[in-house]
This record gives structure tokens, sequence and C-alpha cells, in this order.
């Protein structure tokens, strides 16, 4: 019998299990595109300096050397000289917990002691050039001046893991390492409890984008959620910032964060930036979703706004829209809490004399009208309601909202849904209803809303209408004069919302 042998070796780096959602470790392919970015000069060059400041598995900081031991071969021909100078005077790393050192360091110098016989190249001490520092968080009012953990989730003792990362937690973080850093070059834990409800958590990523570029480095290149693009918690400032910097020159944008890192679902999806610190201009913005990369070099703001367009193809659409100057949708759409109930109020199963209808999750009853605290002239009038949050996942074509429907007079809802309206008639709120199931309308929804959040922001973007007629799609190409390319990216992201579709 013949056998065939067959050489596997896989990269083990590839099979690392993530240490959570927050924590993520970057596949070397990825690594790669990133460091792909990058002037590949830098690599051939004996004086450049890398830094990772929050390495997990050392696999940007591998990389980085495997580049360096090729382009150094000429300057450098004998490899274990090669090998000293690139590990000691090139690659420098700030491990985000002590685990996290010793599997970088393994993974970089092939032991987990560089000044043991077994590493590549011998350091006198045991820590090399990744270094991990017990951090403290500093405490004032109950929160951590640096990245605003909460003292009573991280207040901990000292054989606990506090996640003090030592990057972010100073206030010069030149003071770390006495150096320049050409590139620095990461992926940064992405968030932390603040000790709120459930599993709110409070952004830390940015934190470390901030600080990075406080060093001055001719380049920055880091790996991050994507849900900076609209702001919020903690990350408008952040926001404003990024999207008006001309230092970016470069951004690659994931829709679903599973087409770049397998099997972990991150909210929002996921984008890596290279920042380039004496070339500014417009930014290469590379859209991917469905697997499909569509580039486009252009600002990261629109002309004369705030906004940023995330898919390529919407730019042309979304300036032929904004060309009409109309009012925005979200003027007739309420904020959170309409009626000022929320979603844990007592709902009765049976009508009484003074209590009205409410449309409540899981289930509509009544309640007595005395509850209702904010827009009780919207009780006895005709109006739309909406779901606050519509979740989906997966590819393209999406529903993107959940399904509008009407609020007869003498009702009310809990927070589970925003109202739009009120208005005198029904035939008014039907005509708004043919506008919310258009595909345009959902694109423009779309547009603003990377979470299954679905509060009153994500309409920003949606343009207003006459509501004295009913719409469709068909109508709507045809005002704005979109041609067959628009039409068929907005009827492949956008799927018909159809009478059985749930509210």
């Amino acid at each position: 019998m013949l056998s065939t042998k067959i050489n596997y070796n896989p990269d083990v780096l590839n099979c690392l299990a993530n240490l959570s959602n927050d924590e993520v470790f970057t596949p070397p392919d990825i690594v790669n595109q990133m460091l792909d970015l990058l002037p590949q000069e830098l690599f051939s060059s004996p004086d450049t300096t890398f830094l990772d400041p929050a390495s997990k598995s050392g696999v940007f900081l591998r990389e980085i050397a495997k580049r360096l031991l090729k382009g150094l071969e000429t300057q450098i021909p004998d490899l274990q000289e090669r090998i000293d100078h690139i590990y000691k005077k090139q690659i420098f790393g700030i491990a985000i917990t002590e685990l996290t050192s010793l599997l970088s360091k393994r993974t970089l110098y092939c032991s987990k002691y560089p000044n043991s016989k077994y590493s590549v190249t011998k350091f006198e001490s045991a820590e090399g050039n990744i270094r991990f520092r017990e951090t403290k968080h500093e405490w004032k009012n109950n929160n951590c001046v640096f990245c605003g953990a909460n003292k009573a989730n991280y207040d901990r003792e000292e054989t606990l893991e506090s996640h003090a990362y030592e990057f972010i937690h100073t206030t010069n973080p030149k003071e770390l390492w006495n150096m320049k850093f050409d590139v620095i070059i990461g992926n940064p834990p992405y968030q932390m409890s603040d000790g709120g409800a459930g599993s709110s958590a409070k952004p830390i990523y940015h934190l470390f984008v901030e600080q990075a570029i406080k060093l001055q480095p001719r380049y920055l290149c880091m790996i991050i959620p994507a849900r900076w693009y609209s702001g919020g918690k903690g990350l408008d400032e952040f926001r404003k910032n990024m999207l008006n910097d001309l230092s970016i020159r470069y951004l690659c944008d994931y829709f679903d964060g599973e087409d770049c890192f397998r099997g972990i679902d991150i909210s929002g999806g996921i984008c890596y930036f290279l920042w380039d610190r004496d070339n500014k201009g417009n930014c290469v913005v590379n859209s991917n979703k469905n697997s499909n990369s569509i580039i486009m070099e252009r600002k990261l703001l629109e002309k004369e706004t705030d906004v940023f367009i995330r898919f390529n193809e919407a730019v042309s659409i979304f300036r032929k829209v904004r060309s009409f100057k109309e009012e925005s949708f979200i003027n007739i759409v309420s904020s959170r809490k309409p009626f000022g109930i929320s979603t844990n109020i007592k709902i009765q199963e049976k009508k009484s004399s003074n209590s009205i209808k409410i449309y409540a999750y899981p289930k509509d009853g009544y309640i007595n009208i005395e509850k209702v605290s904010t827009n009780k002239d919207s009780i006895n009038k005709w109006k739309v309601l909406i779901a606050k949050a519509y979740g989906e996942r997966g590819n393209f074509p999406y529903l993107v909202i959940g399904k509008p429907f009407i609020g007869e007079p003498y009702t009310c809802c809990s927070e589970t849904y925003l109202l739009i309206g009120p208005y005198n008639n029904e035939i008014y709120c039907e005509n708004i209803i043919t506008y919310m199931k258009s595909r345009f309308f959902r694109l423009f929804v779309l547009l603003k809303k990377n979470t299954q959040n679905a509060a009153k922001g994500v309409y920003q973007f949606v343009p207003m209408q006459d509501f004295s007629e009913p719409w469709t799609d068909e109508k709507l190409y045809k005002k704005y004069g979109l041609n067959e390319e628009e039409i068929a990216f907005i009827e492949s992201m956008i799927r018909p919302m159809d009478s059985s579709e749930e509210k």
C-alpha cells in the first residue's frame, strides 16, 4: 500500500481561543494585512523601531521580526547578529497581563524567559523587550481617572487581574520607554464593565489610540471595534477627532466582525486604520461586507456635515439626497420612553374605567392613564410606533428595523417602542408606514445604525417626505434620480418588508 506524507504545519496563533469579546487575539493573516499598509522600506532599515502597546499573543511582534529578518539580510549577513540587533534594538512590547507577557515572549523569543539558554537571543533580564508592570487604578469618585473602571468591580486583591493596563494609566506615555518609536501597532483591549445594569460596559480601545498619538510615531496602525463611527458612550470626542484627522490615510472596515475575527461576534463590526503623521490627505476606505471589498478614496466626513458614510456604494446616493436640502425624519421621532413608561411597569390584562391600552413587550395590556407622564397630548391621536431595538447578524440583505405599526387614539406604549407623530388622521400614519417599509428609508437608517440599538439618532440621515401621499421605492428612486447601479446596491442591502414581519 502506498502512503502519502502530508506536510501540515499550522500556525498555533491561528488556533488560540480568544480571551473574551473584550480582549481578542489577532489572526496572523490580519496582522500581515495591517503590516502591508506600512512602507515596506521600514523593514529594510536597522534603525526602525516598533511598539505593540497591548501585546497578547505576540503575533504582531513575531510578524514584524520575520519581515526585518528578511529585510536586513544584506546589511547584517550573520543570522545571529541580525537576530540580536532586531530583537534588542527594534522590537518592543507592553503586555496587557502577566500571562500574555509570557505568551508574547514565548512567541517572539521562543522562550518565556529571554535570559534563558532556550531564547533565540540572550537578554540580561527575564523581561527582555516585552514588559509587564503591575499597575494600579487611580480612584476618584469611585472610578479610575485614567480608564474609567468602576471601583466596585476592579478594586481587587493583588492575586486577581485588575485590568489596569500600563499604557493608558499614565499622563505621559513617554515615561514608559525613553525612546522614539517609528511604528506603533496592535490590537488593544476593547471595553471594561462600568458597573451598569446587565452587561453594561465602557469602551477603552480609544484610550490606546489617543495615548499612541501622544507619542507621535511616524505611523500608527490599530485594529478596533467600529462602533466609534457613531460616537456614543465616551466616544463622541474620539469620533470627532478621528473623522477630522487627515493623517488617517487608510481605513479597512468589516461590517460583520466575524469576517475579520472568525467565531467572534463584535457588535457594530471591526476596523483597522493607518495613521501617517507626515502625510496628510484623503483616506482610502475599504468597505468589506458579505466577503466583498469595495475601495474608494475620499474624505471621512461628507462635505459640510459631521457624517461618515460606512458603505462606499452609498456615498453617491447620500450626496444626491442631501442636495435636496430636506428636513430630517428624526424631527418627528420621539426620544426614549415616549410616554415616560419603563419596560418593567405592571400591566393589567383587562380594561378598566380609567385605563388605556399600552403596547409593551412581551405582551400588550392596559395601564392607568395617570401613569403617563410625558406626551400626554399624543394619547388621543393617531401615531406610528416602532421598536427601539432590532438586531440582525450574518449576510445582507437586512430588514434593519422592526415592523412599524399604528397606535390608535387612546393608546400609549412602553419604552420598548418609539413614537412617530402624532397626527389627527389615520391616513397620514398609514402613509408614513409605507415610507418606513421602503428599502430606501431603511438604507438611510442603516447608514447610522451600527448595532441593534435603533433609538432616535438612527433616523438622522432619513429625509422627510410629504405624508399626504403614500410612498414606494420606485417613487423614491425617481424623485432622487437614482441610477440602476445605485438601486441595485440598495436592493442588495435591504430586503422587502412584508405584512408577515413581526413588529
